[in-house]
């Protein structure tokens, strides 16, 4: 009867593990998620800048100044 005890609590440790390391997962996820959301923001701002300084070369022609 000892084994079987051992057995379903071993058992219910490893669903403990498990359920702490899926918490750890969908935590790091998200900051993860967070972080590529703001760096979609930092490069469709810096996209948007290069755009505003095209703009008057486009306007010339492409022609640099000597």
């Amino acid at each position: 009867m000892l084994w079987p005890m051992i057995a379903i609590a071993l058992g219910f440790l490893g669903l403990a593990v498990l359920g702490v390391l899926a918490v750890r997962v969908f935590v790091e996820v998200r900051r993860l998620a967070r972080q590529v959301g703001q760096t979609s923001e930092r490069i469709q701002r810096a996209a948007e800048d290069l755009e505003r300084a095209a703009t008057p070369l486009a306007a010339r022609g492409g022609r640099a100044k000597a």
